[in-house]
C-alpha cells in the first residue's frame, strides 16, 4: 500500500459498511471508493485517471457507475460505499457512459507509433467501441528536447495522472494544467520545453501516463522485451525495488516496482541509470601489467590506449600471477603486508566471503570499504551509545511521526525516493525542520530551516539539549529506566545555552529554542541524517549528539520515532553487517573479544589462535602505510579508492608505490590504471544475491543479463582467487553462502534463500525462522550491557583545517542527483551523462560575480594539497564563502583537494571540510571519452 495518499490514510481508522455490488452484498471500509472495491472483487471497471497510489481526481468519467436511486452516474474513483447502497457497473446506462467518454478520448488520439499499447485502446478493445465517429483535434509538435523522456502532446487525454505523480508523489512541482477550455494543457513549469524545464527526470510521469503522451525517449518505450527480471535498485541505500525489461541480453528500460521502499517509485538513476552493464568499454578479458610500463599517480587510460598498458591473458595466468603474488607478500613480509577493500556496491555474499578471505587467507583484521567515507563515526556512536550500528527505524516511519529533522544530508539528491516519503510527510502537516549549511530543495517545504554555519553541529545540537534539559522537557521514566550517564550530559551542556551559541553557529537563540520545544514535545519524533553529520574529526561527537537528544526525550523505541543515519551505497548496510570493517566479524562481533574468534574459527574449521586479535588498518590508515612501505600488497573489489579517498594525489601515489595491486571490477576505473593484475567482474544486473538497504530490509536481487566476454561472476572469481592464497572452498550456488552468513550472524538468522526467493524482502533483526522480522527495534531494552543505553557528552572540536588568509573558503563535497559515487557508472550511463556530462563546482550567484566569473566560466580550487579546474555553476544552495563540488569527476577529482585528517574514534576522514582558494580561470577540464553520449544515440532505435 502506498503509505501516504490522502484516501489510503483516511481508511485506516474508518467503520466498515455493507452494500451491493452487481447484486453481491460485499463489505468494505468507509472510506474506501467503489473502484477499489470493485478491484478486490474481481470487477472490471474502465479507469483513466484513476491510479492506485495517487489521490482519486476524476476527470476522465470513464469509470461512471450506476447507483440505484440517484439521478446521475457517479464516477467510482472518487464515490465512498455507504450501508445499504446498490451499485451496477455493468447496467446500460453505465456501459453507454463509459464507451461514449472512450469513444471521445480515442478521437482525440492519434493513430501512431507511441500511442500503440495505450489503456484508452485497451478499455476500448473490452467495451467493444469500434473506431471513433468523431473528427480529431489538432496535433501538436512532438517535444524532445530531454534526454530521458519524449513529449507527445497530441496523445494527451488530460487525466492529470502526470501531474499528480509529480506533485503529490514526487513532490518536484513541475508539471501542470494550464489554460481553460479547448485550450487547456499540460505545461512543465511556465509552459517551457521539458528539456529546459527543473524536471529531474524521475520519470514517474512516464509511468503513470496510460496513453504515451509521455514515454521514453528515442523510441526506447516502443520497443517489445523478451523477459522481465524482478531485482532491486544499483545505487542509493534505500533500496527501490524495480523491473528490467530485457531484449537481447540488453536492458530497454526499468520501471518501479511496489516494493517496501519505494512502492513503485523510482529516481532519475534508477530509472535512466541501468545502460552502463553493456558499455562497450566493459572489460571483458583479464589484464596484466606490461612489463616495465610504470604507473603514474593520477593517470587515467583512455580505453582506445589501454594495450600500450596491459595485455590481455587468460583466466588462469592472471589469477595466478595475483594469487601468487599476494601469496608471496604475505609469506615472505606478514599478514599485515596485504590488505582487501570490499564493495558496498556488492552482495552481502560477495562481502562476507571478501572479508572470510583476508581474514583466513591474508591472516589479519586489514579488510575495509567505503563505509569507512560515509558513516563510519555514525556507526561508532551508535554501537557506543546504543548497542547496535543499524537504524532505528525505517525511512517510511516520517509518515508516522508528527516532528522529523533531516541533519547534514540532501535526500532529494542522494536519497530522492526515500525524500518523497518525506514531503509527503510535510504536505500532509509533519513538521519538517531541516537543518544544513546548504539549502537543499527540501528546505522548500520545511516547517524551519536552519542554516547553521559549517563546522558547527555540536554546538547548534548542544544549545538544543540545554534547552530540553531547562525548560524540564526531559522524559524522566524514560532516562531513568532505561539509560545510563545522564547526569554527565546534562552537567556538559550547562555552557552550551542557545544564547551563547547563536553567534557560533548562526542560528537565532529563539529558534533554537523552539525547535528544541517542538522535538521534544511532540507525539513521535524522528531523526535521520547524512555525511554532512559524520564526515567530519568531530563526526562522531555530531552522532552523539543525535543520539542524546533522541533519548533525553524518550523519542525512541517507537513508530514515528527513533535515529535514521541514511546509508549512502546500496549495500553498505549489508557490506558492513557481513563484516567488511577492520574491527568487527560480521553482525559486528568484535575481532579483540577471545570469545567471538574462538566461534569464528569453529564456524570456518580453522584451528584455535588462527584468527587475528588486533583491529586491521582503515581505509585512510593503509594509504599512509603503503606510502610508508608497510603495506605491500592490495586486493580491492569494486572501489575506486584513487577517487574516493581524500587527499587523492597522496592515495595515488601510495597505490602506485605497492609492490602487488589486483583490481577486480567492471571497468578500468582510476584505482584499476595503477594496477598490476584486473580481473573483469559481474555488473550488478549479471549477479543474484542479497542486499540490505538502509532500513535493515534484506533484499533479493535476481540476475537479469549474461556477463560479456570473458567476464565472471564476482564470486567465482573471490573462491579463484582464495584457493591460490591456500583456502580449500568450494561454494557452487550462492545460496550456500547467504545459509554460512546467516549460522554465523545472529540477526538474519531467521531468514533463508528460499524465503527470499517467495517473499523477495525480511527486515532483520529475524532471530528465528518464521519471524516477521522487526521494523522498529529498542522498543524495550537496547542491545548494550544491562540493556540500557549510554550518553555520552560532546564539545566543541573545531574541523582540522580552518579558513584564512591563504585559503579563505570552505570546501564541501558531495554527491550529485544524476552521478554517482566516483562516476564510474553513471557516467557510463547515456541519459545520466547527458544531463550532466562535465564537472561543476556550485558556488554562491555574489561569490562567482566577485571573482569575475560569469555561470559556466572556468573556476580554479585550490588547497594546500593539490588543485583542479572546472565550470563554475550559479547556486544559492551554497552559503557565501563555500564552494560545493560533487566528487564523481575524475578530470576534476576533487579529492585532490580534500584534507584526510580523521576523526580518532572512527577513523572517518574530514571530507566535509576544508580550507581552499578559488580563483578565475585555469585550463579547461581534459576529458577522456566515456562514451556516454554515443551510448544515448545507441540507447534506442528512433
Amino acid at each position: 500500500m502506498n503509505a501516504v495518499t490522502r484516501a489510503e490514510l483516511a481508511q485506516l481508522d474508518a467503520p466498515t459498511v455493507t452494500f451491493k455490488l452487481n447484486g453481491k452484498e460485499v463489505t468494505a471500509k468507509a472510506s474506501e471508493t467503489i473502484i477499489q472495491v470493485a478491484d478486490r472483487e474481481g470487477v472490471e471497471v474502465p479507469r483513466l485517471c484513476y491510479k492506485p497510489g495517487l489521490d482519486p481526481d476524476g476527470n476522465c468519467r470513464a469509470c461512471m457507475v450506476e447507483i440505484k436511486g440517484e439521478r446521475v452516474l457517479a464516477p467510482s474513483c472518487c464515490r465512498n460505499p455507504a450501508n445499504g447502497m446498490e451499485v451496477t457497473t455493468d447496467s446500460d446506462r453505465a456501459v453507454k457512459s463509459q464507451k461514449m467518454v472512450l469513444e471521445l478520448l480515442q478521437a482525440d488520439m492519434p493513430e501512431a507509433e507511441y500511442t500503440r499499447r495505450n489503456e484508452v485502446d485497451l478499455w476500448s478493445a473490452k467495451l467493444g467501441v469500434g473506431k471513433p465517429r468523431f473528427p480529431s483535434r489538432v496535433q501538436v509538435p512532438q517535444d524532445v528536447s530531454h534526454p530521458a523522456i519524449a513529449v507527445n502532446l497530441d496523445a494527451c487525454i488530460q487525466c492529470t495522472r502526470c501531474l499528480r505523480a509529480c506533485r503529490d508523489e514526487q513532490v518536484n512541482d513541475v508539471i501542470g494544467l494550464a489554460f481553460r477550455g479547448e485550450h487547456s494543457k499540460i505545461v512543465f513549469d511556465m509552459d517551457d520545453p521539458m528539456g529546459v524545464s527543473t524536471c529531474v527526470a524521475c520519470g514517474e510521469c512516464v509511468q503513470a501516463c496510460p496513453t504515451g503522451a509521455l514515454m521514453p525517449a528515442r523510441g526506447v518505450g516502443l520497443q517489445v522485451p523478451d523477459k522481465k527480471v524482478e531485482s532491486v535498485c544499483p545505487y542509493c541505500g534505500v533500496g527501490c525495488q524495480l523491473t528490467y525489461n530485457i531484449k537481447d541480453n540488453k536492458i530497454l528500460y526499468v520501471e518501479g516496482r511496489d516494493g517496501p521502499a519505494n512502492h513503485g517509485r523510482l529516481c532519475v538513476k534508477g530509472r535512466y541509470g541501468f545502460d552502463y552493464a553493456s558499455h562497450p568499454q566493459r572489460l571483458t578479458k583479464p589484464l596484466i601489467r606490461k612489463a616495465g610500463v610504470p604507473k603514474v599517480p593520477g593517470e587515467t587510460i583512455d580505453p582506445a590506449r589501454v594495450h600500450e598498458y596491459f595485455r590481455e591473458a587468460s583466466w588462469e595466468e592472471a589469477l595466478d600471477l595475483a594469487g601468487n603474488s599476494l601469496k608471496k607478500i604475505r609469506d615472505t613480509h606478514g599478514p599485515k603486508a596485504l590488505v582487501g577493500f570490499g564493495s558496498a556496491k556488492g552482495s552481502n555474499e560477495e562481502a562476507y566471503l571478501f572479508q572470510k578471505l583476508v581474514r583466513t587467507g591474508f591472516g589479519s583484521n586489514n579488510v575495509d570499504h567505503c563505509t569507512r567515507l560515509c558513516h563510519a563515526s555514525s556507526v561508532a556512536a551508535l554501537l557506543e551509545g546504543i548497542g547496535s550500528g543499524a537504524v532505528s527505524n525505517p525511512v517510511m516511519d516520517v509518515t508516522q511521526a508528527d516532528v522529523i529533522i533531516v541533519i547534514g544530508a540532501n535526500p532529494t539528491v542522494n536519497h530522492p525516493v526515500a525524500a518523497t516519503w518525506m514531503k509527503n510527510a510535510a504536505k500532509n502537516g509533519k513538521k519538517l525542520i531541516v537543518m544544513d549549511p546548504r539549502k537543499s530543495d527540501l528546505s522548500r517545504l520545511a516547517w524551519r530551516f536552519l542554516q547553521f554555519k559549517p563546522d558547527t553541529d555540536v554546538a547548534m545540537l548542544n544549545a538544543m539539549m540545554h534547552v530540553i534539559v531547562h525548560e524540564g522537557l526531559v522524559n524522566e521514566d524514560f532516562i531513568k529506566s532505561r539509560t545510563i550517564g545522564y547526569d554527565e550530559l546534562k552537567k556538559n551542556v550547562e555552557g552550551y545555552s542557545p544564547e551563547a551559541m547563536a553567534p557560533i553557529c548562526g542560528i537565532p537563540a529563539e529558534t533554537l529554542r523552539e525547535v528544541a520545544r517542538t522535538y521534544a514535545t511532540s507525539k513521535g519524533s524522528m531523526i535521520l541524517w547524512g555525511m554532512g553529520v559524520s564526515q567530519h574529526v568531530h563526526g562522531t561527537d555530531n552522532a552523539r549528539c543525535l543520539i542524546a537528544l533522541a533519548l533525553m526525550t524518550g523519542q525512541i523505541g517507537r513508530p514515528g520515532t527513533g535515529l535514521h543515519p541514511l546509508r549512502g551505497q546500496n549495500n553498505v548496510q549489508g557490506a558492513s553487517d557481513a563484516g567488511l570493517i577492520p574491527m568487527m566479524f560480521p553482525d559486528y562481533q568484535k575481532v579483540i573479544e577471545p570469545q567471538v574468534r574462538a566461534k569464528f574459527e569453529q564456524m570456518w574449521k580453522l584451528k584455535p589462535g588462527t584468527l587475528d586479535d588486533k583491529p586491521g588498518l582503515t581505509v585512510v590508515e593503509v594509504m599512509h602505510a603503503a606510502a610508508e612501505g608497510k603495506v605491500k600488497g592490495l586486493y580491492i573489489m569494486g572501489e575506486n579508492p584513487a577517487m574516493s579517498d581524500p587527499d587523492a594525489n597522496h592515495a595515488r601515489e601510495a597505490l602506485a608505490k605497492l609492490d602487488h595491486l589486483v583490481v577486480q571490477d567492471i571497468f578500468l576505473t582510476e584505482t584499476a590504471c595503477l594496477a598490476d593484475v584486473v580481473l573483469p567482474a559481474s555488473a550488478f544486473p549479471e549477479k543474484t544475491g542479497t542486499f540490505t538497504n538502509t532500513d535493515r530490509l534484506v533484499q533479493l536481487g535476481r540476475q537479469a543479463l549474461q556477463p560479456p566476454g570473458d567476464a565472471k561472476q564476482d564470486l567465482w572469481i573471490i573462491q579463484e582467487m582464495a584457493r591460490r592464497i591456500g583456502l580449500d572452498w568450494n561454494y557452487e550456488h550462492v545460496s550456500e553462502v547467504f545459509d554460512e552468513m546467516r549460522h554465523t550472524m545472529p540477526s538474519i538468522g531467521g531468514i533463508t534463500w528460499d524465503r527470499l526467493e517467495r517473499q523477495h524482502a525480511v527486515t532483520y533483526p529475524c532471530v528465528k525462522e518464521g519471524d516477521p522480522g522487526t521494523s522498529v527495534v529498542f522498543d524495550h531494552d537496547f542491545p548494550r550491557e544491562g540493556g540500557v543505553a549510554r550518553f555520552v557528552p560532546a564539545d566543541i572540536i573545531p574541523a582540522a583545517e580552518r579558513p584564512d588568509a591563504e585559503y579563505p573558503m570552505v570546501l564541501i563535497t558531495g554527491r550529485q542527483l544524476e552521478h554517482w559515487h566516483t562516476g564510474s557508472m553513471t557516467r557510463r550511463a547515456g541519459v545520466l551523462d547527458a544531463i550532466e556530462p562535465d564537472p561543476v563546482a556550485l558556488v554562491h550567484p555574489l561569490d562567482l560575480d566577485a571573482l569575475g566569473v560569469q555561470p559556466g566560466g572556468l573556476l580554479t580550487i585550490e588547497s594546500r594539497r593539490g588543485k583542479i579546474t572546472l565550470y563554475g555553476r550559479a547556486d544559492d544552495s551554497s552559503p557565501r564563502g563555500a564552494v560545493f563540488v560533487p566528487f564523481c569527476y575524475y578530470e576534476a577529482a576533487i579529492n585532490r583537494v580534500t584534507n584526510d585528517k580523521f576523526d580518532p574514534v572512527a577513523k572517518i576522514p574530514e571530507l566535509k571540510y576544508c580550507a581552499v582558494r578559488v580563483t578565475a580561470g585555469g585550463e579547461a577540464p581534459k576529458q577522456v571519452s566515456f562514451g556516454g553520449g554515443q551510448a544515448l544515440a545507441a540507447l534506442g532505435t528512433a
